[in-house]
């Protein structure tokens, strides 16, 4: 006699709202985790970059140089730099220690809407409206870029970056992975301007979202369309999608306020946050745990998990 299989355990959300973050830079562009978590990055419409550690709620520094509202940023691996992307066209690198500008890149033609570090945050990789991703080395003193790829049709509106890929969305309706191993480009045709790209945490899909209001999720290698995801509203604006930290679900952003998941095999809508009035315009989950930033409007929010809360309780 065999015994029934055990139920899996019923999926976590970062449900509950644990802090809000004044971040006084204006309207904030865009809200980033570091690489593990610890810290996070808000890009202001004031120009400013700011470091945070959400979890305590305490902000640690202001990185001030571009010359515009900034509208991305990352960390690095090892978390001693920052790069950031502006609307005055220009790519700055920051010592995070001393809050030092150490580079700004100047080439692309347009505001530029993205920017990643590579693996071993050796090169950083932009998107800009003017159609372009360039590539930037860190360690060279030279002021070109090491590689321009230009087959967008349009602008860049978001890029990640994996070991080996460079993965693209275009205003153009096109999602873009370049092979660096192979030195190929494979190009997927959604149809309606993409707002946001990213890899799955096993790397196996990509999911994009665009303005006809719908996440697809693709095989990475076919291009076959493995699920789709409505009942959000984006219509208008840039907002950001992303896996949660264990590939079981979807999350975006959506211009009603609230933010959105779907289980990812059955393509079903499995919770919504309500996040405020305005639009929900940036979202970044954490790489490990059910917790979750969201911006939306001047502010910030953590959200967590009754789990995460307990945490928090017990290290306070």
């Amino acid at each position: 006699m065999s015994f029934p299989a055990p139920r899996p355990p019923a999926p976590r959300f970062p449900n509950k709202r644990v802090r809000d973050l004044e971040c006084k830079q204006g309207a904030v562009r865009a809200v980033r985790f570091n690489v593990d978590g610890n810290y996070c990055l808000t890009c202001g419409s004031d120009k400013t970059l700011k470091l945070w550690n959400p979890h305590r709620g305490i902000f640690l520094k202001t990185y001030t140089g571009h010359g515009y509202e900034v509208l991305d940023a990352a960390g690095s691996c090892d978390n001693s730099q920052v790069c950031s992307c502006s609307s005055d066209k220009t790519i700055v690198l920051w010592d995070v220690a001393t809050g030092q500008l150490v580079r700004k890149y100047r080439g692309h033609g347009g505001k530029v809407n993205c920017v990643q570090f590579n693996e071993e945050s050796t090169v950083i990789v932009s998107g800009s409206i003017d159609s372009c991703i360039r590539c930037w080395d860190c360690r060279s003193r030279k002021s070109e870029p090491v590689q321009v790829l230009s087959e967008a049709k349009d602008g860049i509106s978001s890029v990640k970056v994996s070991d080996h890929e460079i993965l693209s969305g275009s205003v153009d309706g096109r999602v873009r992975r370049y092979d660096l191993r192979k030195g190929q480009l494979f190009a997927d045709y959604i149809g309606s301007p993409i707002t946001s790209v990213c890899f799955s945490r096993d790397g196996q899909c990509t999911l994009s979202s665009s303005l006809d209001s719908t996440l697809r999720l693709l095989d990475k290698e076919t291009g076959e369309l493995l699920g789709q995801y409505t009942n959000h509203k984006n219509a208008e604006y840039k907002l950001d999608c992303c896996f949660n930290e264990t590939d079981t679900h979807v999350l975006s952003g959506s211009e009603d306020g609230k933010v959105y998941f779907w289980d990812l095999i059955e393509g079903s809508q499995a919770a919504t946050l309500t996040v405020g009035k305005g639009v929900v315009q940036s979202l970044s989950h954490h790489p490990t745990q059910s917790c979750l930033l969201t911006a939306t409007e001047g502010n910030v929010q953590l959200w967590g998990d009754e789990e995460y809360e307990e945490e928090m309780v017990t290290a306070t």
